[in-house]
Order: C-alpha cells, then structure tokens, then sequence
C-alpha cells in the first residue's frame, strides 16, 4: 500500500496524520488524492468506512491557504455526518492554522455566527442551514476553490437537490469539485454531468457490497420475539453495540425495554432536540454507554471505531441502507459482527439483500433449531421491492390501512420514509411492545 509521505502531502499535513495513527492510505485515499491535487474533479462511489472523507480532506488542507478566508466547502446530508466530517478535517488539519466551521440547522445561529466572524477557511455545511447564512451575507462563495458533495444520495433522498443547485450556481466555475455517492442514481449522474468537469470517475467499492471482514447473520423470527432474542445476542458482547430501527417509535421503544433490563442504551432519533442527539452520541463516542438505538437518517455520521455488534432489529428497504448499518462496525480493516432480526413480513425484503451479500451468511435458525412457519402467503410469494412488504417503500402495511400500524406494532416505512418520519413527526405509536422476558438459551454464532 502507498504511505502518505508518498502522495505529496505537506509536513504539517502528515504529522497529524501519524499523531492519528495512519501511515498507510486506504485505496480510495491513494487513487482521489493524487488527482484532486491535479486540480481535475472527481466522481467516487464509496460506501461507509471506506475512507473517503479523507481522501477529500487531504487534498482540500493541501491547496487551502490560511487567512484568506473561505475557500472550502462540504455539504453532507445530516448534521451528524457534517459534524463528523468537521472533526476529522481538524484533526487532519490541527498543525496547519487552517480553520473549520459546522453549519447546521437545530443549532442556535449565534453560535455559528461568532464562529464565522473569528475566520474559518472551511465550512462543512448541511443545505439547508447554508443558504440561511448565504441569504443573510454571513457566508460567501467568491472565494471557494474546493467544494465537495458527500453522500450525495441522501441528499437527494432528503429532497436537497433544489438546494444543492442553488448553492453550487453561486460558487465560482474554476473550482475543484468532488462528488461522493454510494450509489449513483440518474439524478446524481445528471449533477456532476452539469457541475463537475471532466471528472475522474472511482468505483472502487462498486463491486464490493460483501461486508468484508464482518460475520453476518440472521434470524427469521416473529416481530413480536425481536426484544427477547435482542437482549440474548447483545448480553455477551463486550464491545459497544448499535442497534437499527427503522422507525422512531420502534427506536424509542427499543431504547425503553433496554433500560428496563438494565443495560446503558442510548438513542438517536429525529424528534430529538439537537442537544439531546449531541449529547447521546458524545455517551456513545466517549464509552459512557454501550449501547445505541438509532434510525437510519439520524444516524448518518456515526463513527465509532470500537463497535463490535450490529444489529439490524428492523430490515431495511433498500440494499444499500443494510451495508450502511453493517459497515459501521469493521471500522478502518477490523473485524466485526452484524445479526439481522427478519420478521415475517419482511422475508421478501430480506431476500432482496441476501442476493447482494457475497460473503457466507449465518443461518441462524439451523443453528438455533428454530423453525420458520411463515404464513402461506409469504411461502409462495416473495413481495416486489414497490408495493410488498410491512417495509414497502409507500409505507403501507400488508395487513393494515395505508399509514396503519400492524398487528405485531411494525410500522411499514423505507430508509427514505424514515427520513420523511423523522422530520414531520407522528401521532400513534404502535401497540405490541414484544416480549420483556429475555431468551433462555444462548446463540453459538
């Protein structure tokens, strides 16, 4: 593998670089990074964990100049993930004098006001809360030499490509622009053909969607069972734990049985306050707690590298989602466990993810000996990725009224319902809470 020293970096640059521990760049750092500095943009498919908010980073602290005021700008999808990205960026950047801000909305303006007026370089900014400071003088564009889109499709699932146009018609044409996406959907592929030009194209992880390096299993189990099978995989597990949901009230509701049996959990969800959502993940970060309840769009930008355990309690709608949750454990090459709890009325989902799993899978319920009595239905019908499912993407349940709530109290929404979830709010809850007592038995996955 190419060392750091080797891609041209400054001194400043690299020692705090080792003072993080690296010394060798991740492939997606040794192929973005040469090119970035060529001043040529750059379109990179990467999914969690693979490195690249380094491989943007480095060559953003390369070319920026101190004190002449803001030449770099991230947008990222979640405030989560922006203050992520912003972390690192200092980290990387702590013996170059080159200053960061976050932007984001659920923060106080005055805060990001007076941080803005002691000079920053760099702005690492969700949409919606930048062109609230670009409206009001307190950020300006005419300076920006680097802009960089990550995670370019939540963005668009959230519904930011209006503001991401708008932004970008702002900044100046000789730039140097980097797009990042997991998956690169037409409406992605239609904005880096209008903004990026003659962009180099990196589709390293495009073929590797196995979860590498992390055991991955699952159990086929009645919705009402998960808490109980819950509490047996998670209670001899040393390391930190996070657990998806896919709904906010399943998360709160998960996060409650936890605390009633006695284990340090924590959530994140989207009706908390942005303070509560900070103050849960610096628990987590910190090893205050060991246990984290999350959906999937208020989890964007968790980065923990001790993660031992995942688990999927709710199966996610969409392929890539499910890579997204298992990559945040087998954080930069360590190894890593992922159990997905499957509900009946979520096999045909579940099916759709196994076919892009290229690694062995664990079948928990040949190891277990628990049986699978799926309704005929579901035997001889696998639901489509629109319209089947308590997980369909409309978010209507198979045995319910559009909107309703099942009777084992799973709420049908994709990872992009969740987003429109966790922004609008609900106002029922779902009624079967599971089983409180814990499973007798112990996995000998």
């Amino acid at each position: 593998m190419t060392k750091f020293q080797d891609l041209g970096l400054k001194e400043e640059i690299l020692k705090g670089i080792r003072e993080m521990g690296f010394d060798e760049a991740f492939p997606i750092q040794e192929a973005v990074i040469p090119v970035l500095l060529t001043g040529r943009d750059v379109v990179g498919q990467a999914h969690t964990g693979s490195g690249k908010t380094a491989a943007f980073a480095l060559a953003m602290l390369q070319e920026i100049q101190p004190r002449k005021g803001i030449q770099g700008l991230v947008m990222a999808p979640t405030r989560e993930l922006a203050m992520q990205i912003s972390g690192e960026i200092k980290k990387f950047g702590k013996y170059t004098g080159i200053k960061v801000a976050t932007v984001y909305g659920g923060q106080g303006m005055g805060l990001q006001l007076d941080a803005l007026d002691r000079g920053v370089e760099i702005v690492v900014a969700t949409p919606g809360r930048l062109i609230d400071h670009l409206k009001r003088g307190s950020i300006e564009l005419g300076d920006i030499t680097h802009i960089v889109l990550d995670e370019a499709d939540t963005m668009l699932d959230m519904g930011f490509i209006d503001d991401i146009q708008f932004i970008l018609d702002l900044a100046p044409e000789d730039r140097v622009m980097s797009l990042f996406s997991a998956t690169m959907p037409t409406e992605i592929l239609r904005l880096s053909e209008e903004y990026l030009k003659n962009p180099k194209q990196f589709l390293l992880d495009a073929d590797d969607l196995s979860g590498e390096g992390i055991d991955q299993a699952f159990l086929v189990i009645k919705d009402r069972d998960k808490m109980k099978y819950l509490i047996d995989f998670i209670k001899p597990v040393k390391g930190q734990i996070i657990v998806f949901c896919s709904t906010k009230y399943r998360t709160r509701d998960v996060a409650k049985f936890l605390h009633q049996e006695k284990f340090d959990a924590v959530a994140i969800e989207g009706d908390m306050s942005q303070s509560r959502r900070e103050q849960s993940m610096s628990k987590f970060r910190s090893g205050k707690v060991d246990i984290l309840v999350a959906t999937d769009v208020a989890s964007r930008g968790i980065d923990v590298p001790r993660v031992e355990l995942v688990v999927n309690y709710d199966v996610p709608n969409q392929e890539m989602a499910y890579f997204h949750r298992i990559g945040r454990t087998a954080r930069a090459g360590a190894k890593g466990r992922a159990i997905t709890l499957v509900s009946y009325s979520s096999v045909g989902d579940w099916n759709l993810i196994k076919r892009q799993i290229k690694v062995n899978l664990t079948d928990l319920n040949k190891e277990m000996g628990i049986e699978i009595s799926l309704p005929d239905p579901l035997k001889r019908q696998v639901p489509s990725r629109r319209y089947g499912g308590s997980q369909s993407r409309t978010g209507y349940s198979r045995s319910s009224r559009p909107g309703g709530y099942g009777r084992s109290g799973g709420y049908g929404g994709s990872s992009r319902g969740d987003a429109r979830d966790d922004r609008s709010g609900g106002r029922k809850k779902y009624g079967d809470r599971g089983g409180r007592n814990s499973y007798g038995g112990r996995s000998r996955w």
